[in-house]
């Protein structure tokens, strides 16, 4: 049976969360991203940026946070990660681009991993390898509603309900196997929301644009 795996960024590495068409499905991490992605898929969704333009908003971001809000980061760019600090890359991006429209803190620490992706990605590993973001899916899979933050209770009641509903029925037990990995209760979850959307995804933002090196812009979910 083929496996659908879904990956989220954490503090020291990645997490993958896979299932396939019986509902068999498990979680795996690791500090980066090629043994992870060298698990047998016959698709992956992300929660990381894929292609990138050098200058301005990308026309998938700006969708998807039409429809979800400020979870969705604007502002990812080709070489955010060259900088020295945030500070020496608005000043750039403000004297080039205009005042604010610099990037956020959130956006800042995930350079490294932008540039992981970046690093590893080509328009031929786009084919199975597609960016997607759990709140979008989350939205999706609630009816187009939007649920409570993902850090309230409720919320994360929420979420995993609407995972246990799609097969991730091992989720609350998992949340107690992460403890001395590192791993976030949230990035866990995400994780599996974007294994969902790896397996089930019909829908997308975006997908007109490509960055220098081919790459499609979209959010798909």
């Amino acid at each position: 049976m083929p496996n659908y795996l879904g990956l989220d960024g954490f503090r020291f590495g990645w997490v993958a969360a896979w299932i396939d068409d019986r509902g068999d499905h498990g979680f795996d991490y690791s500090p980066g991203l090629t043994r992870l992605l060298a698990m047998p898929h016959a698709h992956a969704m992300i929660d990381m940026p894929i292609g990138l333009k050098p200058s301005g908003y990308r026309c998938c971001d700006r969708q998807a946070r039409k429809l979800i809000g400020p979870a969705v980061f604007l502002g990812a760019r080709r070489d955010l990660w060259k900088f020295s600090d945030m500070g020496a890359a608005n000043r750039h991006y403000w004297e080039h681009e205009g005042r604010g429209r610099g990037v956020s803190a959130q956006l800042w620490n995930i350079r490294e991993k932008m540039k992981e992706v970046d690093d590893f990605m080509t328009p031929e590993k786009q084919e199975t390898i597609r960016e997607a973001h759990p709140e979008l899916i989350f939205w999706n899979l609630a009816d187009e509603v939007r649920l409570e933050p993902k850090t309230s209770p409720q919320g994360r009641k929420q979420r995993i309900e609407l995972l246990q509903g799609r097969g991730f029925t091992k989720i609350e037990r998992w949340l107690t196997l992460r403890y001395g990995t590192g791993i976030g209760r949230d990035d866990l979850i995400d994780a599996c929301a974007c294994a969902v959307a790896a397996r089930d995804s019909k829908q997308r933002v975006g997908g007109d644009e490509t960055d220098p090196c081919g790459l499609r812009m979209e959010i798909n979910y």
